[in-house]
């Protein structure tokens, strides 16, 4: 057993209440449990709690043996010294405050219903995809859908929080941050952190300052993305190598090494040279970027804006200086979903937050409520169990329950794992 089940059956008032009494006999009644701390110190704070005559306020402590306790060294730490009550599976030892105070305790062994303590034993210990699975028909569709919405919400908070970062970096110019954060997901997961490297190694206003001229403008990501470091045959590789010397003189730039980049195994629609050349189309064609993310309404709007279609040189080559089939490289639909789904909605979400807007944090839900599910074999796996999502939102939700509860078999803060043992 785990100590997160006291934590599980104290929260949900999930053991037998009636007649309880401290170990040493004096009766206790729970005015209020308190409040389930998810941070360093008791693991509920602000509790009242009668033993006795006494009427307490103070925080609830848990182990499964009493003597841990003194294994986590609370005898030393002060924020222990309020706790007024130590809620334990078996208190084989007594514990007391630095004064001497014995601290009331309640052993639970013998008030935990059989039935949880087995469901929570087969929760953790099955073999199968996720640990409900078997179970899930138990769980009402009411509760999924509540706990999918939530769900979503924490994952788009979690993007927000890395977002914010950037944002802080880049002294609150929402523009900049766009910027950096859009550069990202350009690379996928598979370049991602190498265009995030390039984002960093070629600041925004450098971008802006040259945004009215492809050339230059190109010459400088793949000049910075450390790909004009070699000898060219073809005369515009050529022009973007001569044009990048005299900018990087100018702005004094350092590119970054070549060998960050991944080529092998990939599509040539998602080379990183066609990505950077997609990019640096992208702020070539439109101005104040993130103003218009602002305006958009749909994703119809988004799949316009985002609009980008290689020509010139790049309707012949995947690479620089190697020559191919002709073939428009346009931004596919699919490429701008995933845009959305990783930087458009989150930071409209923490937008909405950061100015007290709610109608862009609507917004964000709308537009994941807008794009297709993602295709993928976690995905298939939820359709494979009855879980089929309607769109990107159901779908982001039901991968961020895998990666934060199921993969970690934290069910007990779940609240389709709590359903499955409260029934």
């Amino acid at each position: 057993m785990k100590e997160e089940l006291l934590h599980y059956v104290w929260r949900m008032q999930r053991f037998d209440c009636t007649r309880l009494l401290s170990t040493q006999g004096q009766k206790i009644t729970i005015i209020q449990f308190g409040n389930h701390n998810h941070d360093a110190g008791p693991d509920f704070t602000h509790a009242r709690i009668q033993i006795g005559d006494t009427l307490w306020a103070g925080h609830v402590e848990m182990h499964l043996k009493a003597s841990d306790w003194l294994k986590h060294g609370h005898q030393s730490d002060p924020a222990y010294h309020n706790v007024i009550l130590h809620v334990v599976l078996e208190e084989d030892t007594p514990i007391a405050h630095p004064d001497g105070t014995r601290i009331p305790c309640l052993e639970l062994q013998s008030r935990i219903p059989a039935k949880v303590a087995r469901l929570y034993k087969g929760l953790q210990h099955n073999s199968d995809w996720i640990p409900c699975e078997k179970l899930l028909p138990r769980v009402s569709d009411i509760t999924r859908q509540l706990w999918l919405d939530r769900l979503l919400v924490e994952r788009l908070e979690r993007r927000c929080f890395r977002i914010k970062e950037i944002l802080e970096e880049n002294k609150f110019d929402w523009e900049a941050c766009l910027y950096h954060s859009l550069a990202r997901s350009f690379g996928m997961k598979v370049n991602g952190d190498a265009f995030e490297q390039l984002a960093k190694a070629l600041p925004y206003p450098i971008v802006r300052k040259h945004q009215h001229n492809l050339l230059q403008l190109e010459a400088l990501f793949f000049g910075q993305a450390g790909l004009l470091g070699r000898t060219f045959s073809e005369t515009y590789p050529l022009h973007l190598q001569r044009e990048y010397q005299f900018l990087a003189h100018k702005f004094q730039l350092a590119p970054m090494a070549a060998v960050y980049w991944k080529f092998l195994r990939m599509r040539p629609a998602n080379f990183p040279s066609i990505r950077i050349a997609q990019l640096a189309k992208l702020y070539h064609q439109t101005e104040h970027l993130f103003s218009k993310v602002l305006a958009v309404k749909s994703i119809k709007d988004i799949e316009n804006l985002f609009d980008i279609q290689l020509a010139g040189y790049w309707k012949e080559h995947y690479l620089l200086d190697k020559i191919s089939t002709p073939k428009i490289k346009a931004l596919g639909k699919n490429t701008i979903h995933i845009l959305t789904i990783n930087t458009l909605a989150p930071i409209l979400f923490l937008y909405g937050k950061e100015k007290d807007l709610p109608s862009f944090c609507e917004r964000a839900l709308h537009l994941l409520e807008s794009i297709p599910s993602e295709a993928n074999h976690l995905i298939t796996k939820w359709e494979n169990i009855g879980f089929k999502p309607a769109n990107a939102y159901q779908s982001q939700a039901l991968l961020e329950l895998h990666k934060r509860y199921c993969q970690p078999k934290n069910c007990l803060t779940c609240s389709i794992g709590s359903a499955i043992l409260k029934n």
